[in-house]
Order: C-alpha cells, then sequence, then structure tokens
C-alpha cells in the first residue's frame, strides 16, 4: 500500500490510515481493483519506463506496440490524479494526489520483443510471461 502525502506531515497520513482502520475499511489493494488499459504506437529501439515508485512490471510480448494496464484501489474519498504518457521513448505513468491519500496502484507494461527498457533512465531486466 502507498500512502502518498503533499503539502502535509507524516503524522497526518498516521492519522488518516487509523481512521481507516478503526472505521472498519481494510486498507486497499490494487489486486482488488478493476483494470484499465491503453496501448501506444511505438517503433523505436529504448523505451524509458519513468513510473514514480509504482510498483511496474515490464514485460516482454510479441507486440509491435506498448500495452500499459493499471490497477488503482482507493479509500475513502481521495483526489487521485491519474495520466499516461509515451512521447519520444519515454513512458511516463503517474498517480499523485492532492491532501492525504490512501491507495495502493500498480503497471504492467508490455513492450514488443527486442526493445531495450530502460527504468528511470537505468538498464533493467524484463519479466518473461
Amino acid at each position: 500500500m502507498r500512502t502518498l502525502l503533499r503539502r502535509t506531515g507524516t503524522a497526518a497520513a498516521a492519522t488518516a490510515a487509523a481512521v481507516v482502520l478503526a472505521s472498519g475499511c481494510s486498507l486497499p489493494d490494487a489486486a482488488d481493483a478493476e483494470p484499465e488499459t491503453t496501448t501506444f504506437p511505438f517503433d523505436g529501439d529504448v523505451l524509458d519506463v519513468e513510473s514514480d515508485g509504482t510498483p511496474t512490471d515490464l514485460v516482454a510480448a510479441d507486440r509491435a506496440d506498448v500495452e500499459v494496464t493499471r490497477w488503482i484501489d482507493t479509500r475513502g474519498d481521495p483526489d487521485v490524479t491519474s495520466a499516461w504518457s509515451l512521447e519520444d521513448g519515454t513512458l511516463r505513468l503517474d498517480n499523485s494526489c492532492r491532501g492525504v491519500c490512501i491507495y495502493d496502484d500498480r503497471f504492467r507494461v508490455e513492450v514488443p520483443e527486442g526493445v531495450r527498457v530502460l527504468r528511470d533512465g537505468e538498464p533493467t531486466d524484463l519479466k518473461g510471461e
């Protein structure tokens, strides 16, 4: 589970988490979320994936484009904003919020076989199916 803080302190996050637990609500789990998927055309040799620390599986697949699936599970009424884009060989995956947000998220990125993949500019290994 990720608790994202912006313009608040650690005490506020602890308080929010305590409220969620005390109210009998379970913690968010991305495995419970409905997946959202999109594809991006891609004809490059190198793909740099920037996911801002969100768990992201990178998988080689028999395809010509890049497919991204995301799962986001939230508790309460957080103001979570999601964005994904692919420009100039950089795939940007971002989930962010204002205030205290309690949510769990993850991404899966399928890339064409033979494409060299970077994670935040550093070489990385792809997972197989």
